[in-house]
C-alpha cells in the first residue's frame, strides 16, 4: 500500500476553518455595531438611488431654480405695486382735502345762482376762511335779513353740495342714500323750479349709476312739486319705471297707513281728492271735508251753481246732509257745523257718498262723476 500525504488536506481544512472564523468575526462586529452599520447601509442605498436618478434630479433642480426666480420677480413686483398704491392713496388724500375745502363749494353755489338768475344773495368767505358768509348783491351781510324761503333755499343748497362731497376727507368717496323731506316749504315759484331741477339732476345720476348716490327718497305733500319732480316722458301712464316706486301716506282716525301705487298716483289736486273718494279707508270727517272741496271746485268755481240751487234738489234728511257738504260756503272747508252735523252711526260714509253721487245725478253731471270714480251707471241706477 502506498499512503498519500494528508498535508494538503489539512491545509485546505485549515483554510476553510480560518474563512469561517473570519465570517463569524465580521458578523459579530456587525451585530455589535448595528447602529453604525445601519447608517452605512442607508447611505449606500441613497448613493445608489442618486446615481440611478441623476438625470431626473438634475431636471428637478433646474425647474426649482426657475420657479424660485419667478417667485422672487413676483415678490418684487408686488412690492412695487404696494408702493404705487401708497402713493396713489396719498394723492387721493390731497385731492380730498382740496374737495372738502369751502372755496369750491362757494364758487359752485354762486355759479348755480347766477345761471338760474337768482340775485337776492350769494355766498362769500368769512374772516376765518373756514365758514360761509351770506351777502346781498351790494356786499351787505344777509344772515339776519333772510326770509323764511331764502333760509330754506340756502339750507337746501348746502345739503345739495354736501351729498356730493363730505364733511371730512375720509368719507368723500363713500356710497350714500339721500332723503329729501319736503324741500320746498315756504319757497316761491322761481326757487321751487330751481330746487326741482337740482333734485331731478340727482335722480338722473342715480339712474345712470354715475356717482356715490345709490338711492333717493323724496317726501312731499305739495301736489305741484310732485308733478314737477316726477315728470318723465318715458314713463307709461299705467305703471312706474323699473327703477322707481310711488307711495302714499294716508292719515286715518287712529294712525297712518302707507300704500304702494303701481303707477304715479298724482295728476292734480282735484284728481287726488277723487282718489280719496274711491278709497274706503277715510274717516267720516276726513271724507266730508274731501267731498266739500270737490263740490266747491266743480259746482261753484267751475260751474257757477250756488249751494241753494243744489240743495233745493233734495228733501228731508238728504237735504241736511247736502247742506252739511256745502257748509264750506260760510265757514271754509276745514270747519264743521255743529247744527248741520248728521250722526248716521256706522253708515256715515255710505250716506255722504250716496248724497254726493245724487248731487251730480240731480244736477245733470252724473257723467263727470262716473268718469272720476271710473264706473258706468247701469240702467237701473239711472231709473
Amino acid at each position: 500500500m502506498e499512503l498519500e500525504q494528508v498535508t494538503p488536506l489539512l491545509d485546505k481544512l485549515q483554510n476553510m476553518v480560518s474563512t469561517a472564523n473570519q465570517a463569524i468575526s465580521s458578523h459579530n462586529n456587525t451585530v455589535s455595531n448595528i447602529a453604525t452599520e445601519k447608517k452605512n447601509l442607508i447611505s449606500q442605498v441613497w448613493r445608489f438611488v442618486v446615481s440611478e436618478l441623476a438625470d431626473d434630479l438634475t431636471l428637478y433642480q433646474q425647474k426649482k431654480e426657475r420657479l424660485n426666480q419667478i417667485v422672487q420677480g413676483m415678490e418684487k413686483s408686488l412690492q412695487d405695486k404696494q408702493k404705487d398704491r401708497k402713493d396713489l392713496r396719498d394723492q387721493i388724500k390731497e385731492l380730498e382735502k382740496k374737495t372738502t375745502s369751502i372755496q369750491p363749494t362757494i364758487a359752485a353755489i354762486n355759479d348755480l345762482l347766477q345761471r338760474f338768475g337768482f340775485h337776492s344773495f350769494q355766498l362769500g368767505e368769512s374772516d376765518d376762511d373756514r365758514h360761509y358768509q351770506i351777502v346781498r348783491e351790494n356786499g351787505e351781510d344777509a344772515s339776519r335779513s333772510l326770509s323764511e324761503g331764502e333760509k330754506t333755499f340756502i339750507t337746501f343748497l348746502y345739503f345739495y353740495y354736501l351729498i356730493r362731497g363730505a364733511q371730512t376727507p375720509s368719507g368723500i368717496t363713500s356710497n350714500r342714500v339721500v332723503v329729501f323731506d319736503d324741500p320746498i316749504s315756504s319757497l316761491d315759484s322761481d326757487i321751487l323750479y330751481i330746487v326741482s331741477s337740482l333734485i331731478k339732476g340727482v335722480m338722473e345720476e342715480v339712474r345712470s349709476e354715475a356717482g356715490q348716490i345709490k338711492q333717493v327718497f323724496l317726501l312731499t305733500h305739495n301736489v305741484y312739486f310732485h308733478k314737477e319732480i316726477t315728470f318723465n316722458q318715458k314713463r307709461p301712464a299705467d305703471q312706474a319705471l323699473k327703477e322707481e316706486s310711488f307711495w302714499l301716506v294716508k292719515k286715518l282716525q287712529h294712525g297712518s297707513v302707507v300704500e304702494r301705487c303701481e303707477a304715479n298716483p298724482i295728476r292734480s289736486a282735484y284728481e287726488l281728492l277723487w282718489e280719496d273718494v274711491k278709497s274706503a279707508s277715510l274717516s267720516s270727517i276726513s271724507l266730508q271735508n274731501t267731498l266739500r272741496r270737490i263740490l266747491e271746485n266743480y259746482f261753484t268755481m267751475w260751474g257757477g251753481m250756488g249751494k241753494d240751487e243744489v240743495c233745493a234738489l233734495f228733501d228731508g234728511r238728504d237735504k241736511l246732509v247736502c247742506q252739511s257738504l256745502f257748509s264750506w260756503v260760510n265757514d271754509g272747508s276745514h270747519s264743521i257745523h255743529d247744527d248741520l252735523y248728521i250722526n248716521h252711526g256706522e253708515k256715515t260714509n255710505e250716506t255722504y257718498l250716496r248724497v254726493f253721487r245724487d248731487i251730480f245725478d240731480k244736477a245733470g253731471q252724473l257723467g263727470h262723476y262716473e268718469m272720476m270714480v271710473g264706473e258706468q251707471a247701469t240702467l237701473a241706477e239711472e231709473a
